[in-house]
């Protein structure tokens, strides 16, 4: 019983090695076209490009200097870079998602570069208005505003120093 507070920091250690197991994972596509996850390789009838993962390297291989089971055949495998600097696609990784996920990027910077220019020419519309009405409230001609009720009225001084401060804001945000 004297030894049970040596043996409680332990757990934590031996539960921390025990999931060191769980990342060892294969994923590949089967003949009926559905993954797979397994502990295990898969059969040798399953060609290459259908393994979509393959287990990290492990501790004891690192320590040992040791490819582990499978990464010495993948690497003598492995296609050489081409003298034009092209770049390979990982082992691992389906071509056709990398080039999906490449048209959805490009997709998403060129909606992001549409909303910009959509907000640019908004913001220059904007100016645009706020230099017409600015004119209007600086050319001192009477100026009739219709009320909630429906009625014309005359814009009096007050209305008006309003009004030019307001689009002086606009000018501020807008056109510069």
């Amino acid at each position: 019983m004297k030894f049970r507070h040596l043996l409680i920091p332990l757990i934590p250690l031996v539960l921390l090695g025990a999931t060191g197991s769980a990342l060892a994972q294969w994923q590949w596509v089967d003949h009926d076209g559905r993954k797979v996850f397994s502990d295990r390789p898969p059969p040798s009838d399953i060609p290459e490009r259908s393994i979509l993962r393959r287990p990290h390297v492990t501790l004891d291989s690192e320590i040992s200097g040791t490819p582990p089971a499978g990464a010495a055949a993948s690497a003598v495998k492995a296609p050489k870079a081409s003298a034009s600097g092209a770049q390979q696609v990982p082992k691992g990784q389906d071509a056709t998602l990398e080039a999906r996920k490449k048209a959805a990027d490009e997709e998403a910077a060129a909606n992001k570069a549409a909303e910009a220019e959509r907000q640019a020419q908004a913001r220059r519309d904007n100016c645009q208005r706020a230099k017409q009405a600015q004119n209007t409230l600086d050319s001192g001609i009477r100026i009739a505003q219709v009320n909630a009720q429906g009625e014309r009225i005359i814009m009096d001084d007050a209305a008006r120093a309003a009004e030019t401060r307001r689009n002086q804001a606009i000018l501020q945000t807008d056109c510069n």
